[in-house]
C-alpha cells in the first residue's frame, strides 16, 4: 500500500488541480451512470433482481466456510489443485512455487484486482517470471507503471494522447499513419498486434474469478475482451487467484449475479465474454491447460466477516457502480485512495482489510449522500459502514486533534442552549458577511480549496423553525 494515511489529502489536491484528469472524469456520468440507468429501466423490475442478488450473497456469507469447502471438493474432483492463502505473502509464495516447478519463464495475465492487491507481478519478477498484462487498460498501466484508477475501467483517468505517447515510447513501430494518435481503433489494433504473440509463447496464464461455483467447482470469468479466454486456455498452466468471498452456491445463482454485474458495471445486458472454466484439459484432448490451480485468498477477509457491522462488504461483486455514482470519486478519481480499491467500496475495504491506521482518511472520503447504496446491485449499506468506521475511529482516539477539539467544543456549546443560540446567530451573521453572491470562497480547514461554501440566506434554523411554527398557529 502506498501510504494512504499521509498522502490522501495531497492526492486529492493534485487531482483537483489536474485539468486533463478532470476532463477524463467528466465522462463517468455519461458513460457509466446513464448506462446503468438505461439498463436497469430496460430490465424491468431491477429492484427485485437486486433483492435476489442480496439474498444469494447473504446465503453465502451465512456459511462461507461451508460453501468454500464444497467448492474445493467439487473443483478437486475435476482435477483442479486448490490452495489456501492466509495473506498476500503466502499467495505470492504459492504462485511463485507453481511457476518454478512448472519451469515457467513467461506469464500472461487477465485483469485481476486481487493480483493487484497482493502485488503479484513484482513477486513473479523476483522469481524470474516475466508477467504481461493483457487487458488493454491494464497493459497501458503496466507500461505507465501505475495502479488502476477504477476497478472496471482502469484507465478512466487517461486520454488517447497519453496512451499514444506510451505506445510510441514502448512499441517498436518504425512508421505509423498520419493522425494515428487520434485513431482509437488503430491504437487498440496496435496493442492487439503487440500482445497476440505473447499468448502463444507464455507458459502460465493468470486470471481472477468473478465467481466460484460450489455446485460444479467452476470459476466464472466475465470480460469484454478476448484476452481472458486466451490467458486461461492457451498456456499449459492456469492459475486463478481470487478472494474467499467470491463463492456462490449454484450456476443459477451465478447467472442472477451476472445479470446484476454487467448492467451495474457498464450498462450492458451481458458482457462480450462469459466463461466457465471447470478443470484442466481432459486426457487425449488439446483444449485447455495441462494443469489448473485456484488460489483462495483471505488477506483480511476473515476479519471483515467476523465483524457483523462490516460483513455486508463481502457481498461486493466488484461492479464499480458505487464509485461511478460517488461525487467524491467523480471529482478526484481513484489514485488518491492509496490502494487498489477506490471509491466508497475502497473507503470500507481498505480500512476493513488493512486496519484503520493504514487508511484514517478514507472513512471520511464520502459525503454520505447515499448514492452508492442506491446504485449497489447487492444493496450493500455503504453509508452505514462508513459511519461505523468513523465511530470506531472516534472510540479508539484516532481522530485528528483538531477534529477532537472541534467536536468537544461543539458538544460543550450544545449542552448550553442559550449560548448555543447566541453563537449560531453570530456565526450565521458572519457567514452572510463572508458570502459573495451567496457563496463563500474561503474558509479555514480546506473545505473551500476545491469548491465554494453556500452562505446562509437568513436566520438560523432554530429562528426559522420558531417563525414557521408561529405562522402555522
Amino acid at each position: 500500500m502506498s501510504g494512504a494515511q499521509h498522502d490522501f489529502r495531497q492526492g486529492v489536491a493534485a487531482s483537483l488541480a489536474n485539468p486533463d484528469l478532470q476532463r477524463s472524469l467528466a465522462r463517468i456520468p455519461i458513460k457509466f451512470v446513464q448506462g446503468r440507468a438505461r439498463a436497469a429501466a430496460e430490465f424491468g423490475d431491477f429492484e427485485a433482481l437486486r433483492l435476489a442478488g442480496e439474498a444469494i450473497r447473504e446465503r453465502v456469507l451465512a456459511d462461507l466456510a461451508g460453501w468454500l469447502e464444497r467448492f474445493e471438493a467439487a473443483a478437486q474432483a475435476r482435477g483442479v489443485q486448490v490452495h489456501w492463502a492466509a495473506d498476500a505473502a503466502e499467495a505470492n509464495r504459492i504462485v511463485s512455487q507453481i511457476a518454478r516447478e512448472a519451469g515457467v519463464r513467461t506469464a500472461v495475465k487477465s485483469k485481476s484486482m486481487v493480483s493487484e492487491e497482493i502485488e503479484l507481478n513484482a513477486a513473479l519478477a523476483a522469481a524470474g517470471v516475466e508477467t504481461i498484462e493483457t487487458d488493454l487498460g491494464e497493459y497501458v498501466l503496466q507500461l505507465a507503471q501505475e495502479r488502476p484508477s477504477h476497478i472496471v475501467a482502469p484507465i478512466i483517468h487517461k486520454n488517447r494522447e497519453e496512451v499514444a505517447e506510451l505506445f510510441e515510447h514502448h512499441h517498436d513501430r518504425p512508421q505509423r499513419e498520419p493522425g494515428w494518435r487520434d485513431d482509437i481503433a488503430g491504437l487498440c489494433r496496435e496493442a492487439r498486434e503487440t500482445l497476440r504473440p505473447r499468448f502463444l509463447e507464455a507458459d502460465l496464464g493468470i486470471s481472477g474469478a468473478n465467481f466460484l461455483i460450489a455446485e460444479t467447482g467452476s470459476i466464472m470469468l466475465v470480460t469484454n475482451e478476448g484476452n481472458g479466454r486466451l490467458c486461461t486456455t492457451l498456456p499449459r498452466v492456469h492459475i486463478a487467484i481470487t478472494g474467499i468471498e467470491k463463492v456462490v452456491p449454484t450456476l443459477d445463482d451465478a447467472a442472477t449475479l451476472v445479470r446484476l454485474l454487467t448492467r451495474s458495471a457498464t450498462g450492458q445486458p451481458i458482457s462480450n465474454y462469459v466463461s466457465l472454466l471447470t478443470g484442466p484439459r481432459d486426457p487425449g484432448t488439446d483444449e485447455g491447460p495441462e494443469a489448473m490451480h485456484v488460489v483462495l485468498l483471505d488477506n483480511g477477509r476473515s476479519g471483515l466477516w467476523a465483524d457483523p457491522a462490516l460483513r455486508p462488504m463481502l457481498r461486493c461483486i466488484r461492479c464499480g457502480a458505487c464509485m461511478n455514482h460517488c461525487p467524491v470519486y467523480q471529482a478526484i478519481g481513484g489514485h488518491p485512495y492509496g490502494w487498489v480499491y477506490p471509491g466508497p467500496m475502497g473507503s470500507v475495504l481498505t480500512p476493513g482489510l488493512r486496519g484503520l491506521d493504514a487508511a484514517p482518511d478514507l472513512p471520511h472520503a464520502a459525503t454520505l449522500c447515499g448514492q452508492c447504496e442506491v446504485a449497489c446491485p447487492v444493496r450493500i449499506p455503504l453509508p452505514d459502514m462508513l459511519r461505523t468506521l468513523r465511530e470506531k475511529q472516534a472510540a479508539s482516539g484516532r481522530q485528528p486533534w483538531l477534529q477532537k477539539l472541534g467536536f468537544a467544543g461543539w458538544g460543550w456549546l450544545a449542552r448550553r442552549p442559550r449560548l448555543y443560540r447566541l453563537a449560531t446567530r453570530q456565526a450565521a451573521a458572519l457567514l452572510r458577511l463572508l458570502g459573495d453572491q451567496g457563496q463563500i470562497d474561503w474558509l479555514p480547514g480546506g473545505w473551500t480549496r476545491g469548491r465554494t461554501f453556500p452562505a446562509p440566506e437568513g436566520n438560523t434554523f432554530q429562528a426559522q423553525y420558531r417563525a414557521k411554527r408561529a405562522a402555522d398557529e
